[in-house]
């Protein structure tokens, strides 16, 4: 996919780009309560936007292994009032919602958002598929094994690779019939799969490059990187930096990150490989 149609902006993936995390979250496993105002908020978008982000993820929902349940009133109220301030103070952005509610994805939108990142892939609620079509904007599709509350639990896989594979292929089939034009992966490091089945996922990440879909990769600052060097997540900015620029040279197209200027010293110095 080398173009991405997000309403009225198009984006560019012939060349990767970054995504930008910001967590309206109390919990977040790294930077949870860290932004609590909508000052601080448009803050951080403005920073990641100067830093060469192409688009800005906006979660209201923990997704760190162990996290609880939030209703969908509670998601609404704390994301809805963000992503209309973004798109206030900067119309030119282009903002994805991480959700995997259907009427979350239409509220947001309707308030400005034009892409849906859902870490459950159409699985959590009947009819996300059907109201992403008919918001007619793309559509990440993330493989998760369980739910954020016990993805973590002893995660067990006969091949992993052929296993996270076989989902998108009936995902994609899926996403396809329901009428979404635009779909994009993610494999979804760290999601329900131990350290030594994520660094399978990206040893072999051209498994996943499938037709007419751009890959989106989640990497920042995760388990797999802080396990392996003995470190915490405030620590992991280089093990990121380092894995991201292997997601690079084995095809990502999409880098979510929460360092946005590292990420995209990675793209351009890979880049220079031609």
């Amino acid at each position: 996919m080398a173009k991405l149609f997000c309403g009225t902006r198009e984006l560019d993936l012939s060349t990767p780009v970054v995504m930008g995390i910001l967590n309206l979250t109390p919990d977040s496993f790294f930077d949870g309560g860290k932004f609590p105002g909508m000052d601080s908020q448009l803050r951080q978008v403005e920073k990641m936007l100067e830093d060469g982000a192409s688009i800005i993820d906006i979660g209201a929902v923990s997704t760190r292994p162990g996290a609880g349940e939030v209703n969908e009133s509670e998601e609404l109220r704390r994301l809805l009032p963000s992503v209309k301030a973004i798109r206030d103070h900067f119309p030119g952005c282009i903002l994805s919602v991480d959700t995997f509610r259907p009427m979350v994805a239409r509220e947001a939108v309707e308030h400005g958002a034009s892409i849906i990142n859902d870490i459950y892939g159409g699985r959590y609620s009947e009819g996300m598929l059907e109201t992403v079509a008919s918001l007619k904007v793309p559509y990440i599709l993330m493989h998760m094994k369980g739910t954020p509350a016990d993805m973590q639990h002893h995660p067990t896989y006969s091949d992993v690779v052929a296993e996270v594979a076989y989902f998108f292929e009936n995902q994609l089939t899926l996403c396809r019939d329901t009428g979404i034009r635009q779909v994009l992966i993610d494999p979804g490091f760290g999601f329900g799969k131990t350290v030594e089945q994520n660094f399978t996922l990206l040893a072999r990440l051209e498994d996943f490059k499938f037709p007419a879909t751009s890959m989106v990769v989640g990497l920042s600052r995760k388990s797999l990187i802080n396990r392996s060097l003995n470190i915490n997540a405030s620590e992991a900015l280089n093990g990121t930096t380092v894995l991201n620029t292997i997601a690079l040279i084995k095809g990502a197209d999409i880098l979510r990150v929460h360092d946005v200027r590292e990420a995209m010293e990675a793209i351009r110095l890979v880049k220079m490989l031609g």
